[in-house]
């Protein structure tokens, strides 16, 4: 038994068997999960065939120094919006050897929320190098922060597997 729940290590498993298969790699740009989606991946036996990076971007400055985001972005939308999530994926995917760049930004708490982005708002976003995009807005709800991160590893998960039916 691994350091993830048994549903996360199995949805890891997969993603990783499908990207070995296709000769694809994926790079991470987390900020809400810090780290926890790259370690869901690293965590299967053979994951070095498939990771090629992961970006740890808690701050607005990481963000914009490590994978590119715009102050005008960050300025316009904030750090917890469709906008930063998909240039996370961008810049991590423009950063790395990867095939697939999934980024996640959110506000676990259990404080940092307002009226129109409160405790539990993610965003995920994922990009290609074939110019496949997709993003999800997740409201889960103060369900408390562990539960936040872990769902939010799910979802990215959930996506990754997505992305590896599409072309790359």
């Amino acid at each position: 038994m691994g350091i993830y729940p048994a549903d996360i290590e199995q949805q890891a498993a997969t993603v990783i068997a499908a990207y070995r298969d296709l000769g694809w790699m994926i790079a991470t740009a987390e900020s809400c999960t810090g780290g926890l989606i790259a370690g869901a991946l690293t965590e299967i036996a053979g994951s070095s065939a498939v990771v090629d990076r992961g970006f740890v971007t808690y701050t607005n400055q990481a963000k914009m120094e490590l994978i590119g985001v715009s102050s005008v972005t960050l300025a316009a939308f904030g750090a917890v919006s469709k906008e930063t999530a998909l240039q996370m994926a961008q810049g991590a995917l423009i950063r790395s050897d990867a095939h697939v760049a999934v980024a996640v930004t959110g506000i676990a708490g259990p404080g940092g929320g307002s009226a129109d982005k409160p405790v539990g708002s993610v965003h995920v976003a994922l990009r290609s190098r074939s110019g496949h995009i997709d993003h999800r807005e997740m409201r889960y709800g103060d369900i408390g922060r562990d539960q936040v991160r872990l769902a939010t590893v799910r979802t990215a998960l959930a996506m990754l597997a997505g992305a590896a039916q599409t072309p790359a």
